[in-house]
C-alpha cells in the first residue's frame, strides 16, 4: 500500500498569513503610488482645503492731521472675536467661558450658534480691547478666532468732532471729513495664505498673494490751537448764556482756508453712544439762519459801488421808523440825521433801508450774489446748505428787510467767506478745509476802495460808541458788526427769542483772520449780538493774533501798554 505525503497543516497557515501580508503590503504600495504620484494633487487640495485658507490682511485708513501735523484721527489696531458654529457645536466643549467672555448667557450663545450653524463665519464681537482678546485667544476653543481690525480714534475727541465726522464699526466715514474723503483714505486690504493646526490657530504663512496698502494721510486746513480756543469760547458763552446752540467759523482771509470751525453742542466721537442725529451734524455748515444786521455791510457796499452814495452822505431816520408798503420798519431810538459810517456804527434798519430803497433792486440783490449768499461756498463737506437769496422780482419791503438782514438766510461758512471781502480789499478766496499749499487766485466782488470805507465803518463798531465794545481785542484794531435777530418759529417772529450774530475781522489795518459767531437763542439777561457773540470773538481772535504772531496794530494801545507809556 502506497502511502501519499500531506502538507502539513502549520505551513498551509504560514503560507495563508505571508499572503494576507504580501497582499496588505501591495496594497499600501498602491495607495502610496496612488496618493503621491497618480492622484498627488488631488489629495494636496484636500489636504488644503481642511489646513490652508486664504485669509484678509486688514489695511488702516489714513491718518487726518492738521495744518501744523498734529494727528486729529488715527487707527489704531484692534482684534475682533468671530466663530465657524459648526466647528464649535462639533468641538462639545463648554460655552461657559466664552459667554462669560461675552457677557451673554452660555444657553443664549448656544442658540445663536445653532441659528447660524450653516455659516462659516459668524462675529461675536467686534473691537475687543487688548487685555479682553488676550482671554479669548487663552480659551483655544475649537471653531473660535481672533481677526485684526482697525478702529477710529479721535485724540481731540468733542473739540474737532463736527469737523471729523466718524467711521462705523466697519471703518467706513459716515459724517463730516471722513466721509468726504473716504475714497482717498480707505485702504486696500491685501490677503495671504496661512496654515492652520486643529484648533484653527494659525501656524505658518505660506504666501502673500497681495500687500495691503493703507489710506493715504490728508492734513486738514484746521489748526488745532484755534480749535481748541474757538471751542472753548463758544461752549463758555452757550453755557453761560443758557442759549440752546451756536456755531462759530474762523478763515484765513487771504487763503480761504478754514482755520477752526465749531458747534456746541457737541459729542465725543471715541463714544459711539453719543452718536445721535440731532448733535452731529456740523451747523456752520448744514444750519442757515437770517443774519440780521451783520448783513447792512453789504447792503452799504452795494450803495457805494453804485455811485450814488458817498461815505459822507447822510441820510434822516427820524422819526426813528419808516413805512413801506403799509408795513414799518423802526430803529431802537430816533437817531434823526445818521452819515454812512453811523449807520452802521448805530445799526439803523432805517437808515439802511432807506439807502437800499434808492438802488435799483438788481445792484442791491447782485452785490448780495457775488459775496457767495445764495450758493453753497463749495467746501466739500457733505451735506452743505446753500442759504436762501431772492433773484427774481422781490417785493420792495422784502427789499427793505433783506437790507438788514432778514428775508435772507445764510450758513455761518457763507457769512465768514462773505465777510473775508472787507478783509482782502474786495477779493474773495475759495473756501477750503484742506490745507493748501499753493496760492489761489480770489475773486474780485467789490471795489478795493468800497472794501476800505466799509471797513472802517465796521471798525467804529468795535468801539465805545458802537454796539460790540465786548468784542475788541487788546493791542489790536478790529472791525466788525454785530446782529440781533428775532428768531423765525411757525406762525412768524417770536418776540422773546433770538439769534445772537458778530462777524468780524483782526488786525483792520491788515487783516488776516475772519471770524462769525452765532449764538442761538440765549436764554439770560443778555441777547443782544455784541453782548453775547462780541465777546466769543474778541477771546479767540485775542490768543488767535499771539499764537500766529500776527504784529499788534493798535499803536495808542500799544504806546500806553509799553514801560514808561502813557495811561
Amino acid at each position: 500500500m502506497i502511502k501519499t505525503r500531506t502538507t502539513p497543516r502549520y505551513l498551509l497557515r504560514r503560507f495563508m498569513v505571508l499572503a494576507v501580508f504580501v497582499l496588505a503590503l501591495a496594497g499600501l504600495l498602491w495607495r502610496a503610488l496612488d496618493m503621491q504620484v497618480l492622484n498627488q494633487s488631488f489629495f494636496q487640495r484636500q489636504g488644503d482645503a481642511r489646513h490652508l485658507r486664504t485669509v484678509t490682511i486688514p489695511a488702516h485708513r489714513g491718518d487726518i492731521y492738521d495744518r501744523n501735523g498734529e494727528p486729529l484721527a488715527i487707527s489704531t489696531p484692534v482684534d475682533t472675536v468671530w466663530a465657524n458654529p459648526g466647528d464649535v457645536l462639533e468641538s462639545g466643549v463648554s460655552l461657559k467661558p466664552l459667554a462669560a467672555l461675552l457677557r451673554v448667557d452660555a444657553a443664549s450663545l448656544k442658540k445663536r450658534l445653532q441659528r447660524n450653524q450653516q455659516r462659516t463665519f459668524l462675529y461675536l464681537q467686534r473691537h475687543v480691547e487688548p487685555e479682553l482678546a488676550e482671554k479669548f485667544r487663552a480659551l483655544t476653543i475649537p471653531g473660535i478666532y481672533l481677526q485684526r481690525e482697525y478702529r477710529r480714534y479721535y485724540p481731540a475727541g468733542e473739540v474737532t468732532a463736527h469737523v471729523l465726522g466718524f467711521t462705523n464699526v466697519d471703518d467706513i466715514g459716515q459724517e463730516g471729513m471722513e466721509l468726504a474723503l473716504d475714497d482717498a483714505i480707505t485702504g486696500r486690504e491685501g490677503s495671504k495664505r496661512i496654515i492652520r493646526d486643529s484648533l484653527g490657530r494659525a501656524v505658518d504663512d505660506v504666501e502673500r498673494i497681495r500687500a495691503a496698502e493703507p489710506g493715504k494721510n490728508i492734513y486738514l486746513s484746521i489748526d488745532r490751537r484755534l480749535q481748541y480756543l474757538a471751542y472753548r469760547s463758544l461752549k463758555s458763552a452757550v453755557m453761560s448764556n443758557n442759549a440752546i446752540a451756536g456755531t462759530a467759523v474762523v478763515l484765513d482771509a487771504h487763503t480761504g482756508e478754514i482755520l477752526a470751525m465749531v458747534n456746541q453742542p457737541s459729542f465725543n466721537t471715541n463714544d459711539r453712544s453719543q452718536l445721535r442725529p440731532g448733535v452731529t451734524r456740523n451747523r456752520a455748515i448744514t444750519d442757515v439762519f437770517e443774519p440780521g444786521s451783520t448783513l447792512k455791510p453789504f447792503t452799504m457796499a452795494a450803495a457805494l459801488e453804485s455811485g450814488k452814495w458817498h461815505a459822507g452822505d447822510r441820510v434822516d431816520t427820524a422819526p426813528g421808523q419808516y413805512a413801506i408798503q403799509g408795513k414799518i420798519i423802526r430803529d431802537a431810538h430816533n437817531y434823526g440825521s445818521l452819515d454812512m459810517a453811523n449807520i452802521i456804527i448805530k445799526s439803523s434798519n432805517v437808515g439802511i433801508s432807506k439807502v437800499a430803497m434808492s438802488l435799483d433792486a438788481q445792484q442791491q440783490i447782485d452785490m448780495y450774489a457775488r459775496v457767495g449768499f445764495g450758493v453753497d461756498s463749495a467746501s466739500g463737506f457733505p451735506g452743505e446748505r446753500s442759504g436762501a437769496l431772492k433773484t427774481g422780482k422781490v417785493r420792495d419791503f422784502e427789499r427793505a428787510t433783506m437790507a438788514f438782514g432778514y428775508s435772507i438766510s445764510v450758513t455761518a461758512l457763507q457769512l465768514a467767506r462773505a465777510y473775508s471781502a472787507f478783509a482782502t480789499d474786495g477779493e474773495i478766496y475759495p473756501v477750503t478745509l484742506l490745507k493748501r499749499e499753493t496760492a489761489v487766485t480770489g475773486e474780485r466782488v467789490m471795489s478795493a476802495k468800497t472794501a476800505r470805507q466799509v471797513r472802517s465803518m465796521m471798525e467804529k463798531v468795535v468801539s465805545l460808541e458802537g454796539t460790540a465794545r465786548d468784542a475788541h481785542v487788546p493791542s489790536y484794531r478790529v472791525a466788525g458788526k454785530t446782529g440781533t435777530v428775532h428768531k423765525f418759529i411757525a406762525g412768524g417772529y417770536a418776540e422773546d427769542r433770538y439769534l445772537s450774530v458778530f462777524a468780524g475781522v483782526a488786525p483792520a489795518s491788515d487783516p488776516r483772520l475772519v471770524m462769525v459767531v452765532m449764538v442761538d437763542e440765549p436764554r439770560g439777561k443778555k441777547y443782544f449780538g455784541g453782548q453775547v457773540a462780541g465777546p466769543v470773538f474778541g477771546a479767540v481772535m485775542g490768543d488767535a493774533m499771539r499764537l500766529l504772531d500776527i504784529t499788534p496794530d493798535d499803536i495808542k494801545l500799544v504806546a500806553q501798554n509799553a514801560p514808561g507809556g502813557k495811561a
